[in-house]
């Protein structure tokens, strides 16, 4: 009977759905949600990328997305808030990557502008969560106050 509840524990079924489980203190963390719901943007805008970007920027702005929301989880996990305001400055770093990548994206016209200030201005809201959650741990970040993004117009030469 306990393998039986353990299986169905393990596929989500149970008694509780899977919005009212939280197995994981990292799943309490606004910070994460928000990194997951840009980690699905991100994978969204680059599924129109051009297949010779598969392993280039497509690849490269996927893993640096993951990232954020690993390196959240995995400080949480950590026994110290030290240990855990360090996994969430690679987050930070991480995050300031993509914004980059993204900007390269835009460059290349594998986004639009619209797509891309929908996602810098995700990107913004959540190195603001990510600073205060820093902040809460009772350490002053590294990392700078977050500022708006504005998109330059492009000039063409």
């Amino acid at each position: 009977m306990a393998e039986l509840m353990n299986e169905k524990q393990a596929r989500g079924e149970g008694r509780e759905s899977r919005a009212e489980r939280r197995w994981f203190r990292f799943e309490r963390i606004e910070a994460w949600q928000l990194a997951r719901l840009f980690n699905r943007g991100v994978y969204s805008a680059t599924r129109k990328f051009p297949k010779e970007e598969m392993f280039g920027l497509m690849s490269q702005l996927r893993r640096a997305s993951v990232s954020i929301s690993s390196n959240i989880a995995e400080g949480s996990g950590r026994n110290s808030d030290v240990d855990f305001a360090h996994f969430l400055e690679i987050a930070y770093g991480s995050l300031m990557e993509v914004v980059s990548q993204l900007f390269c994206a835009l460059d290349e016209a594998y986004i639009t502008e619209i797509k891309f200030n929908e996602l810098a201005a995700q990107a913004n809201i959540l190195a603001g969560k990510i600073t205060g959650l820093t902040k809460s741990l009772g350490r002053k970040p590294r990392i700078s106050q977050p500022s708006t993004l504005v998109v330059r117009p492009s000039t063409s030469p």
